[in-house]
C-alpha cells in the first residue's frame, strides 16, 4: 500500500474551484462508483468522481488500531460467486484468507448458551425446527431461482410477493418458535431490517442475486461461511480495493468533501442531495422516495488475545443470540499480527441498531460487551478498545448494507431500476463551488449512493 494515498487524496479535495469538461461525471467515490470509472477510462472517455466525504471506499472502511494494525467497520467478507469483487482484488495484487472457522459455534436461546460443532449446519434445536426451517430455506431458494434478477418486476407471481412482507409468509410456513427464530436471524443479519420491512419479492431478488452464471443463489450461500458469502477476507482490510483503485485511475480525477462546500442541505433519501438541471422524472424520484437503508453496525472488541480459541471451549465466535444489542458475531482476529491480539466482531441490525442510535457512545458500548459477556462469558467484559460503527449516524450513508423494497415498490416502479445508472442526456450539475460550470454529457450514479 502506498502509505502517501490517503493524504494525497485528501490534499486533492483541497484544490481551487475549477470548471471541468468530462464526458462523464461520477457521484461517490465506493466501490461502484471506482469501478464504474475503470470502465469508462477503458472504453477511452472522461470522467471526474465527485465524493461527499473526505475519502474514497463508500461503505469500505478499514479503522486503525493503537497496534498499527486495522478492523474493517464496513463491508469485509467475499466469497463465491462475488466474481466481480474477487477479480478486482486479483487485479490489484491483494490476496484473502479463509475466515476463522476452527472450532466450536456458540448459540445464545432461551437464557441458555449451547456450544456446538459448526460443521452440521443448523444450530442445535429440536429436529421438528431443523427439518421444517430446511424444508422453508429450499423453499425460498427454489421460487428465488425463477426470479429474473434484472427485472424481478416481470414474473408472473410478482403482484402476489410484492403484496406481502417477508413476516407475514415466514409466519404462514413456519410454525415452530425456534424455526423462526433462525430464518429472522438470518434474514435480519443478511439486510439489517426486520421481516416486516421488505417485501416477499424484494427478498427472493435478493436471494436471486447471490448466485452467477454458473450457480444459483441461495440462502444458504448468503448465510454461509464455508461455501458462502462469508468465507473469506482480504488481507489488509477491504478499504485497500478503493484506495488501490483510486491511485491506479489517478487522484486528480476524484474530487473529495465535496458536500462541505454545497451549503443546500435536503433529508434523506440521498439522491434528494444531487441537484439535477433537468430535474428527473417523477417515478424516479418516487422510487428513491420509497426505498430506505437497513439499520446497521459494527463493533469489533479488541483483547490481548483471542482466548475463545483455547480450551476447554475452542470456540471459533461465531455466535446467534436471540437477545441483546449483537446478535451474530464472528472473530475478526488478522492472522499473524504483531503484536498479537484477538477481536471478536458483532453486527447490530434493524430494531437493535434503531435503539442503539440513541444512545451516546459510551452507552452503546456497554450494550456491545454486555452482548459478548451473554454469549462467551466474563472475559468477555474487559475489551482493551471496542470500535463502533454506526453506519445509520453516517451522513453520507444513513445505514446499510444495501437499501430495501418495502410492499409494492418493485411492482410499481421496478422498471426505473433500469435508468438507475446512465442518463443520457445533456445535464449540468451543480455541486457547490466545486466545479463552477462543468460541462457534463453524461452522469453515472452508483445505485449504493443513490438508494
Amino acid at each position: 500500500m502506498n502509505l502517501f494515498l490517503p493524504l494525497l487524496l485528501l490534499l486533492s479535495s483541497a484544490l481551487p474551484a475549477q470548471e471541468i469538461d468530462v464526458d462523464v461525471a461520477i457521484i461517490g467515490a465506493g466501490l461502484s462508483g471506482l469501478s464504474a470509472a475503470k470502465e469508462i477510462s477503458a472504453a477511452g472517455k472522461t470522467f471526474a468522481i465527485f465524493e461527499a466525504r473526505a475519502r474514497v471506499g463508500g461503505r469500505v472502511l478499514n479503522a486503525p488500531l493503537p497496534n498499527d494494525s486495522i478492523e474493517e467497520v464496513g463491508a469485509e467478507f467475499v466469497g463465491p460467486t462475488q466474481d466481480r469483487v474477487l477479480a478486482l482484488a486479483h487485479e490489484l495484487n491483494l490476496t484473502t484468507y479463509p475466515t476463522y472457522s476452527d472450532g466450536n459455534c456458540s448459540l445464545l436461546r432461551n437464557g441458555t448458551v449451547t456450544e456446538y460443532a459448526c460443521e452440521g449446519g443448523l444450530p442445535p434445536v429440536s429436529a421438528e425446527a431443523q427439518i421444517e426451517l430446511a424444508s422453508f430455506q429450499q423453499h425460498l431458494n427454489s421460487l428465488a431461482a425463477e426470479i429474473d434478477v434484472q427485472a424481478p418486476w416481470t414474473h408472473p407471481n410478482a403482484s402476489l410477493w410484492d403484496s406481502m412482507t417477508l413476516a407475514s409468509y415466514v409466519a404462514a410456513h413456519l410454525g415452530h418458535a425456534d424455526a423462526r427464530f433462525l430464518m429472522e436471524t438470518a434474514i435480519t443479519g443478511i439486510l439489517s431490517t426486520e421481516l416486516i420491512e421488505p417485501s416477499l419479492l424484494y427478498t427472493l431478488s435478493y436471494i436471486a442475486a447471490a448466485g452467477n452464471r454458473s450457480f444459483p443463489g441461495t440462502l444458504d450461500r448468503l448465510t454461509g461461511v464455508a461455501g458462502g458469502a462469508q468465507e473469506s477476507r482480504i488481507h489488509g482490510g477491504t478499504q485497500l480495493l478503493a484506495l488501490r483503485l483510486a491511485e491506479r485511475l489517478g487522484l486528480e480525477h476524484i474530487h473529495l468533501n465535496m458536500a462541505h462546500q454545497n451549503h443546500h442541505r435536503a433529508p434523506p433519501p440521498l439522491a434528494a442531495r444531487i441537484i439535477y438541471q433537468p430535474p428527473l422524472p417523477a417515478a424516479r424520484d418516487q422510487l428513491t422516495q420509497r426505498m430506505a437503508m437497513g439499520s446497521l453496525g459494527k463493533a469489533i472488541a479488541i483483547y490481548p488475545s483471542p482466548w475463545w480459541r483455547s480450551a476447554p471451549s475452542h470456540l471459533n465466535a461465531q455466535g446467534l443470540s436471540d437477545t441483546g444489542a449483537v446478535r451474530i458475531t464472528f472473530d475478526n482476529t488478522p492472522p499473524g499480527a504483531r503484536p498479537p491480539f484477538g477481536a471478536i466482531m458483532g453486527f447490530i441490525v434493524g430494531d437493535e441498531m434503531r435503539r442503539l442510535d440513541a444512545m451516546d457512545e459510551s452507552q452503546a458500548v456497554a450494550e456491545v460487551v454486555g452482548s459478548f459477556v451473554a454469549l462467551f462469558g466474563r472475559r468477555a467484559a474487559r475489551p482493551s478498545r471496542v470500535v463502533l460503527q454506526r453506519w445509520d449516524r453516517e451522513e453520507f450513508s444513513r445505514g446499510g448494507p444495501v437499501a430495501f423494497a418495502g410492499p409494492g415498490v418493485l411492482t410499481e416502479l421496478g422498471p426505473w431500476f433500469l435508468a438507475r445508472t446512465i442518463l443520457t442526456m445533456t445535464m449540468t450539475m451543480y455541486t457547490g463551488q466545486l466545479p463552477k460550470t462543468p460541462s457534463l454529457r453524461n452522469m453515472y450514479i452508483p445505485l449504493e449512493r443513490l438508494l
